[in-house]
Order: structure tokens, then C-alpha cells, then sequence
């Protein structure tokens, strides 16, 4: 299953506890990211799987809009979309926010 998805469980939960409650977009998940797994992970290795998975996200997230109501077991479960005004369609590219994450590896690492 987590070979399937490329990410472990305990990492989606994290993404989607950044995502979902701290609202954080792919940088800010980043610069978070890179202090919570701090000597567990490489800068670049934690740019990849943010990448990975907002990349992830972004070409599967319009399916959420055609969910029946369901059971919440974590605080960003996804509701009946009644009041989920969220965008559902993304550009899969990031392009703006990727080149961040690209040039705070390249600072990062340069130290």
C-alpha cells in the first residue's frame, strides 16, 4: 500500500495535518518540514516528497467533490463538501512555488 501511494502513512498524516489545519501551501510545508525532519531526511530529499506530494494532490483532489459524507476520523477528513470551498482544480505544475522550494534547497545547502 504505502509502496503504491510513495509515501508512508505517518507522512500523509503529517501532509495533510500541514495542509488541512496549518493551511500550508507547498513551500510553507517545506520550510516546515525541513525542522521537523531535520537530521532524518536531506533538504532535498524532504523538496521531493513535498513535490511528490502536491504533485499527488493536485491530480487527484477534483475526485474529493463527488464524495458521500463519511466517517471523521482525523480533523482534515474530507465532510460532505457542503462547506469545502476550496479550489478543486489545480495546476499540477506548482510552478511558482516549486521554484521556491528549488531555491531554498540551493540556499540550504550551500551552507
Amino acid at each position: 500500500d504505502e509502496e503504491d501511494m510513495g509515501m508512508t502513512y505517518d507522512e500523509l498524516t503529517l501532509y495533510g495535518r500541514l495542509r488541512k489545519l496549518d493551511l500550508c501551501g507547498p513551500y510553507s510545508m517545506f520550510l516546515k518540514l525541513v525542522h521537523v525532519w531535520k537530521g532524518r531526511l536531506s533538504v532535498a530529499e524532504i523538496a521531493s516528497k513535498v513535490k511528490f506530494f502536491f504533485r499527488m494532490y493536485s491530480i487527484n483532489r477534483h475526485k474529493m467533490t463527488t464524495l458521500t459524507p463519511s466517517y471523521h476520523a482525523e480533523n482534515y477528513s474530507p465532510e460532505d463538501n457542503r462547506f469545502d470551498l476550496r479550489q478543486f482544480l489545480y495546476n499540477v505544475k506548482w510552478t511558482w512555488q516549486f521554484r521556491r522550494i528549488d531555491q531554498a534547497v540551493d540556499k540550504l545547502t550551500c551552507k
